[in-house]
This record gives C-alpha cells, sequence and structure tokens, in this order.
C-alpha cells in the first residue's frame, strides 16, 4: 500500500495537479455536453416504408440509414461508388438485422444518372415515403460535373432538385416527406443568378455557401408548390461532424486536425447525434404537419432575410428547370 501511495506522489509530487486535472476533465467533459445538443431517441418503428438516402455509404448518411434500418424500413442506399455503396449495404444489414437494404447507383454529377435513378426507382417501388437528400461536396477546387455545372452547386443542388422533381409524385402517393440537407453556413451565401456556374470567377467557399443557400430556397419553394398536398418539406443542418465532407479544408492539412482534435471533440457532434436531426424530421410525431422549415437542433430556427426571398427563390427555380431541361414538370 505504501509502495503504490509513493509512486502516485512520483507521478504527481503535489497532489493539488491531480485534483485540478480531474476537474479540468470533469469541466470539459460538462462543457461538451452543454455545447453539443444531447441526441433525441425515437422509438417508432417504420415497417413498410421506403426510405431513400443520398450519400449514405458513410458519415452522416451512414449513420441515419442505418437508423432507419433498425426501424424495420426499406432503406436504398443511393450512392456514387458501387464498391462501397454495396459494402455499406452489408454493413448496415448486419448492424441492424434488416436484410431490406439496397444499395443503388446514383452519381449526382451526372443529371442521366439522376434520371436513371429514378426509373429505376419508379419500376421497382411503389412507394417513397421519405426522401433524404444528404450527398455533398464542400470546398473543393473548380471542377466541373459531367453537364459542365460547377461541382458544388451540380452535386448539393442541382442533382438533388432533379432527383426530388423527377420522384415526387411516388412521394405524394405514400403522403411522404422530403428531407433536405444544407448547413447553416448558408447564411454567407448569396445567389448570383448572374453566375449560377461560377464561370466568371470562382472561390471554392463561396460557391459552397451558395449550394446551401439554394438549398433552403427551394426547400420554401418546393413546399409552397406542395402546399395542397400532404408531402412535407424541410431543411436540416445536422450539425459540425468530423467526416470526409471535410477534406478540401484546412481541418485535412498534415497535422492540423491534431492540433485542433481537443476543439472539435469539444463542439462538434458524432456522426449519430447528427444522424439523429435528420431522423426526428422523419419520425417525430409533434413536426408531422410542419413544412417549409429550417431546423438545427431540433427545433425551427428563424432564417436570415436572404433565405427568406420568395423573388429570389422562384427565379431559382424557373432557371433549375431550364439547366435540367425538366419537361413537363410535375410541381
Amino acid at each position: 500500500m505504501a509502495d503504490g501511495k509513493e509512486s502516485v506522489q512520483n507521478l504527481f509530487p503535489n497532489l493539488s495537479t491531480l485534483k485540478w486535472l480531474v476537474i479540468i476533465i470533469i469541466l470539459l467533459i460538462l462543457a461538451k455536453k452543454f455545447a453539443t445538443t444531447r441526441r433525441r431517441r425515437f422509438k417508432k418503428k417504420l415497417s413498410g416504408r421506403v426510405v431513400i438516402i443520398t450519400g449514405s455509404n458513410s458519415g452522416i448518411g451512414f449513420a441515419t440509414a442505418a437508423d432507419f434500418a433498425k426501424r424495420n424500413a426499406k432503406v436504398i442506399l443511393a450512392c456514387r461508388d458501387k464498391v462501397k455503396g454495396q459494402r455499406a449495404a452489408s454493413r448496415i444489414q448486419k448492424i441492424s438485422k434488416n436484410t431490406n437494404v439496397v444499395f443503388k447507383q446514383l452519381d449526382l454529377a451526372s443529371l442521366a444518372s439522376v434520371r436513371q435513378f429514378c426509373r429505376t426507382i419508379l419500376t421497382s417501388e411503389s412507394r417513397l415515403d421519405i426522401l433524404i437528400n444528404n450527398a455533398g461536396l464542400m470546398a473543393c477546387p473548380l471542377e466541373r460535373t459531367e453537364d459542365g455545372f460547377e461541382m458544388q452547386f451540380g452535386v448539393n443542388y442541382l442533382g438533388h432538385f432533379l432527383l426530388s422533381n423527377l420522384l415526387v409524385n411516388l412521394v405524394k402517393k405514400s403522403q411522404g416527406k422530403i428531407i433536405n440537407v444544407t448547413s447553416y453556413m448558408y447564411k454567407l451565401g448569396r445567389i448570383n443568378l448572374d453566375d449560377l456556374n461560377s464561370v466568371q470567377t470562382y472561390t471554392p467557399w463561396k460557391a459552397y455557401y451558395q449550394s446551401k443557400l439554394a438549398v433552403v430556397l427551394i426547400t420554401k419553394e418546393l413546399s409552397r408548390r406542395l402546399a395542397d398536398s400532404k408531402v412535407t418539406v424541410n431543411a436540416v443542418h445536422p450539425g459540425m461532424v468530423a467526416t470526409n465532407l471535410y477534406r478540401h479544408t484546412i481541418f485535412k492539412l498534415p497535422g492540423l486536425w491534431y492540433v485542433l482534435s481537443p476543439i472539435t471533440w469539444l463542439m462538434w457532434k458524432s456522426v449519430d447525434d447528427a444522424a439523429s436531426s435528420i431522423v426526428h424530421l422523419a419520425v417525430s410525431d409533434s413536426i408531422e404537419d410542419v413544412t417549409g422549415e429550417y431546423f438545427s437542433n431540433y427545433k425551427v430556427q428563424q432564417l436570415e432575410s436572404h433565405a427568406l426571398d420568395e423573388g429570389v427563390a422562384k427565379k431559382l427555380w424557373d432557371t433549375s428547370i431550364d439547366l435540367v431541361s425538366l419537361k413537363n414538370p410535375q410541381i
């Protein structure tokens, strides 16, 4: 016993140092609980329901898909990479003990791929209860989609715009939900209707902000256009999470992540916590009929004035219809 006491004293010559260390650790844990919203848990089952989630082979999308699978829904992983998508489907089947989890190939950087995916879904599915537009890119170097659009605008916004339009009648049949994943960084965005495609100038972050603002504006516009239906359309900021989304940002610079990791641990959410924010919009009875809103931390948030501009939203809608060459739009 004496030897043990001496070893502690050798490690901490001043025992008050140990006490302060314990206090600091406790305070950090409490601070994390305060800084990140406690995850809500929902018991609702989704047997017989069909869910599509884009970008669901990793990160928040994967965690969201796994949650729905545990609720016994049929979950369709809409992903670009076939190998990663099939691997994710197998993992979720094992995690959830639900064999009704399937992969369908979808490349949002290709409008032809979006159309082919929708043809497949309209042939194979008689209903679509929940469509989650989750896939996204952040602050990537200038790159163009197959159709020549700036990559972030094309993947984060335009591909999902076409996807929602082509599947909306199937969602209507189920009186379902469309959930658009966005970011609080929409606040920094501005819609440049004269250069949506970043031809004149390109700044990675500005393009990202614009794409996320476009998601919010179109969420509001789509909800207005579906006002006479039972379909709800909402946007959600799931929170900051350490995922592959940040691969083009300073967080991925060699060594910097380790320097910043204490801060990110303290302030950022886990993927399961973030996924819970998305699941909330799909299963919570308290917001069953809420539509056209922007959510963060499980609550409706007031949007910035430029995200409420109906004139800009309508112009963006009309321009988007032209960009994707959507003939005879359903809404």
